[in-house]
């Protein structure tokens, strides 16, 4: 079995692929579970620290028709697609995140396509895809079956690629599914250009020794997961039957709701006053009016009953990114 990941060398996309390689195998078109041969870590910037043979970087383009049918072929089985701009990117530079949020997912499903076979796509899309101005906007919580509303270029180039993604589907082009993913947190490394970047700099920064900037306000409401959480997801969207999605082959993946404020009361239950004492409120119009669009509360009842787990406790993710991680302040 091949399978491919775009984004492969990116924080999620490296952890996908060490999961899929302790698992060893995925299930098929055939709905058995088929030995996982070759594994494919495609991104900007080569993937590093794998030292296993059934491992292949590849590096390229993925808004480059053919880059992207080079590197699908004519033998993938399974494709994960998490390779995108983030939001605060996409917002800025319209042309850019049209170009790899939208245009690569068009290439890549024509790519796929050309297979001669229906291979399994998992496509990462976004809570982004439901937008609120005001509280009567959207239902709350917020249904699977809901219409797409976005509010910023990156929610409207996912619901896009949720569309491309149903009708690719419902033609038997390929066996997608879409999962709309929660906000991530608390994840490693650097700050980024996502507007919900300081839902994980809160806690990472802090723990590090230094200030975490958060640009909202502290009774703003966001819906999140644990990278643990979402890794599980991902696997479980693509292990179900492609039928159990029904009639849209969207499912808003479960997280739990949780309030800016109590991020920072969390980590000070965890960490303790010192730590928190290092979260500094400074407003930001800007990521606050991408923020304050995205619905905070989810009726996840579908991808409740595929399989998939919500959160329960904001002080579990501190725990896991510190026995995850092990920043050097709280090792």
């Amino acid at each position: 079995m091949r399978v491919v990941i775009t984004g492969g060398a990116g924080f999620l996309g490296s952890r996908l692929a060490r999961k899929i390689l302790e698992r060893g195998t995925l299930i098929g078109a055939d709905g058995a579970q088929h030995v996982v041969r070759e594994l494919v870590l495609f991104d900007m910037a080569p993937a590093a620290g794998f030292n296993d043979p059934r491992v292949t970087v590849v590096t390229g383009d993925v808004a480059d028709a053919p880059t992207v049918r080079a590197l699908i072929g004519n033998n993938v089985h399974s494709v994960f697609h998490l390779a995108a701009i983030v939001s605060g990117q996409a917002e800025a530079e319209f042309d850019l995140g049209m170009r790899i949020n939208f245009d690569a997912t068009r290439h890549l499903l024509e790519a796929m396509r050309a297979l001669p076979h229906p291979a399994r796509l998992v496509f990462s899309s976004s809570l982004a895809v439901f937008g609120a101005a005001g509280p009567d906007d959207v239902p709350d919580p917020v249904r699977d079956d809901t219409a797409l509303t976005p509010l910023s270029s990156y929610g409207a180039e996912k619901a896009m690629g949720e569309l491309l993604v149903n009708d690719y589907s419902r033609k038997g082009f390929v066996d997608g599914r879409a999962l709309r993913l929660p906000t991530v947190t608390v994840r490693p490394g650097k700050p980024n250009a996502a507007a919900s970047s300081f839902a994980s700099g809160i806690i990472r920064e802090p723990l590090n020794g230094v200030d975490g900037v958060v640009p909202v306000g502290p009774d703003t409401r966001m819906w999140v997961i644990s990278p643990r959480g979402v890794i599980d997801s991902l696997l479980i969207g693509h292990e179900v039957d492609g039928k159990a999605f029904g009639s849209f082959r969207a499912v808003s993946v479960p997280g739990m709701q949780v309030r800016v404020g109590d991020m920072a009361d969390a980590l000070r239950r965890v960490a303790g006053p010192e730590v928190a004492a290092r979260v500094k409120w400074q407003f930001e119009p800007r990521i606050d009016r991408i923020v304050c669009t995205w619905p905070s509360n989810f009726d996840c009842r579908k991808g409740l009953a595929l399989g998939m787990k919500a959160g329960t406790s904001f002080d579990d993710n501190i725990r896991e990114y510190i026995a995850d991680e092990k920043p050097a302040a709280a090792a």
